[in-house]
């Protein structure tokens, strides 16, 4: 059975970040109204989620993340960065350094840079 999206975070009129009022049972009809958080994943975009929850599924093995979504290290890398950034609780780190990170990211991705050559880079930022 497909999943359902998750709700959107934002208001798609607006853009205010968008609040739980009602929870419902589709089996008895019960429902409680009144204000819920959805926690800090509920900021994350829906593509975000989908990552989040095949990251934390594949154990955090980037290889296997790379082998679901068919796409690069790099780009799995860059991926997670976005989804830290989102939540607001990756180190601090200066506009310099994460645009010097994406641009190694970048090179990696487009060949111009070797993996280890890149992996080096990136530990020394």
């Amino acid at each position: 059975m497909p999943r359902k999206p998750l709700p959107m975070a934002l208001c798609p009129s607006c853009s205010s970040r968008l609040r739980v009022s009602r929870l419902a049972c589709p089996e008895c009809g019960l429902a409680v109204e009144g204000e819920f958080t959805s926690g800090r994943l509920g900021l994350l975009s829906p593509e975000q989620q989908r990552f989040v929850e095949i990251f934390v599924t594949s154990r955090g093995n980037i290889r296997e993340v790379e082998s679901v979504l068919g796409i690069s290290y790099p780009t799995v890398r860059k991926r997670l960065d976005e989804v830290i950034e989102a939540l607001g609780t990756g180190a601090i780190e200066s506009a310099e350094d994460a645009n010097r990170r994406n641009e190694i990211l970048s090179q990696i991705e487009r060949g111009e840079l070797s993996a280890k050559d890149g992996a080096r880079l990136l530990r020394e930022l």
